[in-house]
């Protein structure tokens, strides 16, 4: 059997695995072990747990449970909602202030907890509520709280982006670094947005009062005195002490991303134990549960994605897959196009954890023969998969909405998501044009490569 036949087949079987409704992690392990069985050797079953086992003995991986620990921490307590309050007690005279603060919010969530979901269900749960009682249209709310989530796999301490690390064996530190300019650029974006959309939206409904109509939400006015905008810092700062004590530690050198982990893990559940009381077993006992639940079905999908990578490789599949890319001659932007295509196409129904495992042997030798910066092209890939979480049919973040605004229609969660994952293009065109965006901070910091 041809390389190309057995790769088609093992595609093939992929694809059907997964359309059958069985969890991702198992439908990779799945098919890689009935691979295993038919065209390797029969010894090679006997290796499976080792080779699952060698796969993740990576230090890097080691980081994974302890930043969910600490984004569990952090989740789990009444940190999202008061750090949204404090953002917008001092917005609130700003046009659009509210969309604005909801979108400030899920960035420096995301920054603290590492994750998408738990973004999206913390700022969410107070944000979407708040924007629709002020009136704000309930798709431009959703919108809202659904992208500003997915800034949880680009801002560091991010998951993906420590996957991504391992799959391209290229520096986590620098990895984190380049993800804060382009991580800047979508909050911008997307606050920019806020502020047309909200203003928009408050013309049309003064526009309705003037003529007769029922007087908007919009247009109330809401006053904070000094002394209220004070009081909300107390609660939200050592949070944000925190974010930096750990950026610290990880960017000065004085840790290594495992070790940051665990010291983010630790403080979070310091400052949740002093800050709110949530000390005794019983407030423990939720961190934990979700700490655990999450740590395992990633870590069950990290495993299984790299032993169906590691039988793509030993059958030859993925480099024979990678030396077609590279025999079609296709110019550097094509090449690029190419195969950010492929990943919007498995965003479809894939997780980014998977994308990455997956599809890494495949595309990165082509991209480095291209003369690619494989640190550039794992932001600007992070991105692409982030429109995954938002865009039908299986954006993860668009069901998250639904379960914490159960009221809200799906189809107005969709179009509320449409012009995001536009600015998020438009974040992918300005990268391609001006990658200093991604690399001048790490190259300033850790000298250039």
């Amino acid at each position: 059997m041809t390389e190309l036949t057995l790769g088609l087949l093992y595609g093939g079987a992929t694809l059907v695995v997964m359309f059958s409704g069985m969890p991702i992690a198992f439908a990779l392990g799945v098919v890689a072990v009935s691979f295993m069985y038919f065209f390797m050797p029969s010894s090679s079953l006997d290796t499976v747990t080792q080779n699952v086992y060698e796969e993740m003995a990576s230090i890097t991986l080691l980081s994974i449970p302890l930043f969910i620990l600490k984004g569990a921490a952090i989740g789990k307590s009444p940190a999202g909602k008061d750090l949204y309050s404090a953002i917008h007690t001092w917005l609130n005279k700003v046009p659009g202030g509210l969309g604005i603060a909801n979108v400030f919010a899920c960035a420096l969530f995301a920054a603290m907890a590492g994750s998408s979901p738990a973004t999206c269900s913390a700022i969410g749960s107070a944000g979407i509520p708040e924007m629709r009682k002020r009136g704000y249209s309930p798709g431009f709310a959703a919108g809202i709280i659904a992208a500003g989530g997915t800034l949880g796999i680009l801002l560091p301490p991010s998951i993906t982006m420590i996957l991504y690390a391992v799959a391209a064996e290229q520096s986590l530190g620098r990895l984190f670094l380049a993800g804060i300019g382009p991580g800047v650029l979508l909050v911008t974006l997307f606050a920019g947005y806020a502020v047309y959309r909200a203003r928009k939206e408050y013309r049309l409904a003064y526009a309705i009062y003037e003529s007769g109509g029922e007087k908007s939400a919009y247009l109330h006015e809401e006053n904070f005195t000094f002394k209220q905008k004070v009081e909300m810092l107390p609660r939200v700062l050592p949070f944000i002490i925190l974010l930096i004590g750990v950026m610290v530690a990880l960017y000065g050198g004085f840790a290594t991303p495992s070790e940051t982990a665990g010291l983010g893990a630790v403080l979070a559940l310091g400052l949740v134990a002093v800050v709110y009381g949530l000390w005794r077993p019983r407030d423990l006992a939720p961190i934990l549960q979700s700490t655990i639940k999450e740590s395992t079905m990633l870590l069950v999908i990290i495993g299984m994605s790299l032993l169906y990578s590691y039988v793509m490789s030993y059958l030859h599949i993925s480099q024979s897959a990678a030396q077609a890319v590279v025999a079609l001659h296709l110019s550097k932007w094509v090449l690029l196009s190419v195969i950010l295509l492929m990943v919007i196409v498995f965003g479809f129904f894939l997780p980014p954890v998977s994308i990455i495992l997956m599809m890494a042997p495949i595309i990165l030798p082509p991209l480095k023969a291209a003369g690619f910066d494989l640190i550039w092209f794992g932001v600007v890939m992070t991105i692409v998969m982030e429109m995954g979480l938002i865009h039908p049919p299986v954006g993860l973040n668009i069901f998250v909405i639904r379960n914490i605004a159960p009221d809200i229609p799906l189809k107005d969660v969709i179009w509320g998501v449409m012009p995001f994952v536009g600015l998020m293009f438009v974040a992918v065109f300005l990268l391609c044009f001006f990658p200093g965006i991604s690399t001048y901070l790490p190259d300033v910091l850790m000298g250039a490569k």
